[in-house]
């Protein structure tokens, strides 16, 4: 029973991060779905919304105003949700040139915010930006391009994050990032993406439907444009360059409430589990969010039962040396950084034991039926 337990969670952890990513592109080379993008402009608004973000609007803004898109199609909305610190006299500034203001009153989270936007929005595409976006020149354009294509409903672009000091937390971020856009680049030719970026994503205006405040949008609007019939598909030519956060402490809580609402969307969407009524996105559903968000139990497991079978022989003993080695690294790894002896080996190690703590600390609030709406501005 031991054995069984500790050679099923070792297979579990193995399979949700490198076997899904290899069935999936195995998968891809026999289904291959092309995307049939093309060079029209439809209309296209650009909603923001911003709680405090008088420190990076005005560039958000500005960008967007001068990205390669023809004007007269563009529209720019920004949500302020109960913003203090002069967000919205900065937005109102640039009023002259079409920028949209509306103000959310009182706060309510940036769920709440898009509700409020998205039925105003003129556009027939519209995308979500972060107030701290700066998309590429042209990366509106090769969004765009993917909705050509009937079956295609939602579109996600390709998140880079700057690491400009080279911390340990910045490298880990990043590597993530890089792993997450190639299983997105993978499961686009097998149909449907599973997880987006809520910095450059665009949905059909048409297909938008209103979301609970406690929800998190960047996983909940995509699952309902697949509920709808239509593709969720990954753009990497659309580029978003973001600054990754620096401290261990802030990307811990931004881990936490991204998991936490995570778990709260996989359980309002948990009909999209069905294998029987999504065979194929269901068996992706599973694989790349709810083991991916479970595997913490996997790795405790795999822990607790090799610390048990040491007298089964050396091969036991290996493995648990081998495990409390690589604990040991990620959770000095920080000093020896500050000592000068940090590697990218060990900012990786790092970062898997800090997101897998971020999605055990999250899963215990959600199994308290702890939600979390509102949050801070983002560091970086």
């Amino acid at each position: 029973m031991l054995e069984a337990l500790f050679f099923g969670s070792l297979l579990l952890i193995f399979y949700t991060y490198l076997g899904y990513p290899l069935a999936a592109a195995c998968l891809g080379m026999v289904v291959r779905r092309e995307v049939s993008k093309g060079g029209g402009e439809p209309s296209v608004t650009v909603v923001i919304a911003a709680y405090n973000e008088a420190q990076v609007i005005a560039a958000t803004v500005e960008n967007k105003l001068v990205l390669d898109y023809p004007r007269e199609r563009l529209e720019i909305m920004v949500v302020s949700d109960g913003s203090t610190d002069g967000t919205d006299a900065i937005v109102a500034g640039f009023a002259d040139r079409g920028v949209r203001l509306m103000r959310q009153e009182p706060r309510a989270g940036k769920t709440s915010a898009l509700n409020l936007a998205v039925p105003l929005a003129r556009g027939e595409i519209v995308v979500f930006s972060d107030a701290n976006s700066l998309y590429a020149p042209d990366a509106l354009k090769q969004v765009v391009a993917n909705f050509a294509d009937p079956s295609v409903g939602y579109v996600t672009g390709q998140m880079v994050y700057a690491n400009e000091e080279g911390t340990g937390v910045g490298e880990g971020c990043g590597a993530y990032m890089r792993y997450e856009n190639l299983l997105r680049a993978l499961e686009t030719r097998v149909g449907s993406v599973v997880g987006v970026d809520g910095g450059i994503d665009a949905v059909r205006a048409s297909l938008y439907r209103p979301m609970n405040p406690d929800l998190l949008p960047d996983f909940v609007l995509p699952l309902r444009v697949v509920e709808q019939g239509y593709r969720v598909v990954y753009e990497p030519k659309a580029l978003l360059c973001e600054q990754a956060l620096k401290e261990d402490a802030d990307e811990y809580r931004m881990r936490v409430r991204v998991s936490l609402r995570a778990f709260w969307a996989l359980w309002e969407m948990r009909t999209l589990l069905n294998p029987l009524r999504y065979p194929l996105f269901s068996w992706q559903l599973w694989s790349h969010k709810v083991l991916r968000y479970l595997c913490f139990v996997f790795l405790a497991v795999a822990y607790l039962a090799n610390a048990m079978l040491l007298g089964g022989g050396w091969p036991y003993r290996v493995l648990f040396l081998a495990q409390n080695v690589l604990y040991l690294l990620a959770l000095c790894s920080r000093f020896l950084e500050r000592a000068g002896y940090g590697s990218r080996l060990l900012s990786l190690g790092r970062y898997f034991c800090l997101l897998n703590i971020a999605a055990a600390h999250a899963c215990g609030k959600f199994l308290l039926g702890k939600k979390q709406v509102l949050w801070a501005p983002r560091k970086g």
